[in-house]
């Protein structure tokens, strides 16, 4: 039996696509004014903001993906699911509660925050410790992992504290955290338990 279904593959492909293409795109309609080095993608997706819907569309696409890779995603803990899933519905609560064009929100900001939280520890939740894991969901790299979120949220507040390179940290963070769950699958569809030779009698080329 297969790790996880071939088609887990999609979801979790497509949502650093979808999230690097978003804010790129809507940065490109915001035009000069936006500076994404010091600016965060909040801004392209706050209210009366010319990139509004390709951001909010971005961020509804991206948590759907989150959910159908934890949906998928049968080879991990039921924890580390959950909590990947939690991170998309928390997408979904980011995308529906937008900032207002100038000041901030408690509500977005809570949401934001609930998700990167939720991100950053679903690697450690969803970790095998049989020892005959897929290497994305043993417990080395899946503390690695969670580690450079965390490290990444860190450098993202200081940054916004200090009013200095927020978007930049912002950018790098989230681009991980989309990438994470990809990486993931992609080693248990490697994994040699899910490889067709072993779950597929029709593969070995015996045929009655």
């Amino acid at each position: 039996m297969r790790l996880v279904p071939r088609w887990a593959l999609l979801p979790s492909v497509s949502a650093p696509v979808l999230l690097i293409g978003g804010w790129t795109i809507a940065a490109l309609l915001e035009g000069p004014t936006y500076d994404p080095a010091r600016q965060t993608i909040s801004v392209l997706a706050a209210y009366g903001a010319p990139g509004f819907w390709v951001m909010t569309g971005a961020l509804l696409a991206l948590g759907l993906c989150h959910l159908l890779t934890a949906w998928g995603l049968r080879a991990a803990a039921l924890a580390g699911r959950v909590a990947l899933g939690g991170g998309g519905v928390a997408a979904f609560v980011v995308a529906l509660l937008p900032a207002p064009s100038s000041g901030g929100s408690l509500r977005h900001g809570s949401a934001a925050v609930i998700g990167f939280a939720l991100l950053a520890v679903w690697p450690v939740l969803a970790a095998d410790r049989s020892g005959a894991a897929p290497w994305g969901l043993r417990p080395l790299p899946s503390l690695a992992a969670t580690a450079v979120m965390g490290a990444g949220a860190v450098w993202f507040v200081i940054e916004t504290n200090d009013h200095g390179a927020a978007g930049v940290a912002e950018r790098f963070v989230t681009s991980f955290q989309s990438l994470w769950p990809f990486m993931v699958v992609v080693s248990c569809l490697c994994h040699p338990v899910s490889r067709p030779d072993r779950d597929d009698p029709g593969a070995t080329g015996s045929h009655r």
